[in-house]
């Protein structure tokens, strides 16, 4: 078995595994079961920022110490954090039908969601085309802090803040929550080592 075929097939056993868990996910009073897609989503996005942030951690250590490996790790870093946001979009919204009965489209958080996920398509593509390993680490990390800035500022209707699930008191769901992030984390590190394996088969 390659390395390129071994790493794809541990990401997609951990999606499922990922999958099994959530749907083995505590229930809550309010939504009842339908919450379970909702710990999904949020441990989605979650993971697509990690890997979004660590994308420019390694882009960053590639320009400080000139260093071919971490500009390459920020490649593949970049390309797994905008799959995991691009395929965050789809659970969104079968989260908001399924527990608001309608999807609120025009929702700004999820507005700005879509429009960061075009863009960060085009950039990931762009940046695939042009193979210049400097630009690239320093656009991933021009990409993390624009969307961090422009939704610190961003309108809260179906997000609202602290964490509803950290500050639930509910230490089963928070554990749960903590575990399906964990498994989301391990699915994007499979995921960038299947980029990485990619570049280096070249």
């Amino acid at each position: 078995m390659t390395k390129i075929t071994s790493t794809i097939i541990y990401f997609f056993i951990t999606v499922l595994a990922i999958a099994l868990l959530t749907f083995l996910g505590p229930e809550e009073k309010s939504l009842g079961s339908n919450v379970r897609i909702v710990y999904l989503h949020g441990a989605w996005v979650m993971a697509a920022e990690v890997a979004f942030f660590a994308a420019a951690l390694a882009g960053l250590l590639g320009l400080v110490l000139r260093r071919e490996l971490f500009h390459a790790w920020s490649a593949a870093l970049g390309r797994t954090g905008i799959i995991f946001w691009v395929t965050y979009l789809p659970l969104s919204m079968f989260a908001m039908q399924s527990n608001w009965n309608g999807l609120f489209l025009a929702e700004p958080r999820f507005r700005l969601a879509m429009i960061f996920a075009v863009t960060g398509i085009l950039l990931q593509v762009g940046l695939w085309l042009f193979n210049i390993p400097w630009l690239t680490s320093l656009a991933n990390i021009a990409y993390i802090i624009t969307l961090r800035v422009i939704f610190a500022s961003a309108q809260n209707i179906m997000h609202p803040p602290p964490s509803p699930i950290f500050n639930s008191g509910n230490y089963l769901i928070i554990g749960f929550f903590i575990g399906l992030n964990i498994f989301a984390w391990v699915a994007a590190y499979f995921l960038t080592r299947f980029f990485l394996t990619l570049k280096t088969d070249k």
